[in-house]
C-alpha cells in the first residue's frame, strides 16, 4: 500500500514540475510450443551442427544438453553425428555420457526404444572404437548393496 502511494505521489510530483520520463512499454512476444520447424529439418540442424569441423567442447556438450532437455529422443543420425564429434574433439568421455544421457530419454520405453538406437548406431560404434555404457558395466552399480528387505 505504501508502495502503490509512495509511486502515484512521484508520478505526480513528476508531472507538476514539468520532468519528462521515459514511459517504458514492452512489446509482446509470444512464443509458440509449436515450430514451423519440421522433424525433418530439425534432425538435419542438430547433424549439421555436429558436422562442423570447428565444433569444440563446450559447443558440443551444448548442443548435446539443450537436446537432451527437450522432450523427445535423438534420432539415430543425430546420436551419429554426435558422436563423430566426440571423436573429433578426443574426448571418449562425453561419447559415453551422450549415450548414458540417451539412454535415460528413452524413459519407459528404454526396452524397446535404446535396442533400436543401438542397431542403428552399432557400424559407427564400431568404426569410432566407441563401447556403450553396457559394455564398459557402467549399467550395474559397482559396490552396491544389497537392499536390507533381500537379505532374509
Amino acid at each position: 500500500m505504501l508502495r502503490t502511494a509512495a509511486g502515484k505521489f512521484l508520478t505526480v510530483f513528476r508531472g507538476s514540475i514539468g520532468v519528462q520520463t521515459a514511459t517504458r512499454t514492452l512489446g509482446a512476444v509470444r512464443h509458440s510450443s509449436h515450430s514451423s520447424e519440421t522433424d525433418e529439418e530439425f534432425d538435419a540442424r542438430y547433424e549439421a551442427y555436429f558436422n562442423r569441423p570447428d565444433i569444440d567442447h563446450w559447443e558440443a556438450r551444448k548442443a548435446m544438453n539443450d537436446l537432451l532437455g527437450m522432450d523427445l529422443v535423438p534420432e539415430p543420425k543425430i546420436v551419429i553425428a554426435a558422436l563423430k564429434a566426440c571423436r573429433r574433439l578426443n574426448d571418449y568421455a562425453l561419447a559415453i555420457r551422450w549415450l548414458e544421457g540417451v539412454k535415460d530419454k528413452c524413459g519407459p520405453e528404454k526396452p524397446t526404444i535404446y535396442p533400436y538406437i543401438l542397431q542403428e548406431i552399432r557400424p559407427t560404434l564400431t568404426e569410432l572404437g566407441i563401447e556403450t555404457p553396457e559394455e564398459l558395466g557402467y549399467d550395474v552399480p559397482e559396490l552396491a548393496l544389497k537392499s536390507v528387505y533381500d537379505i532374509h
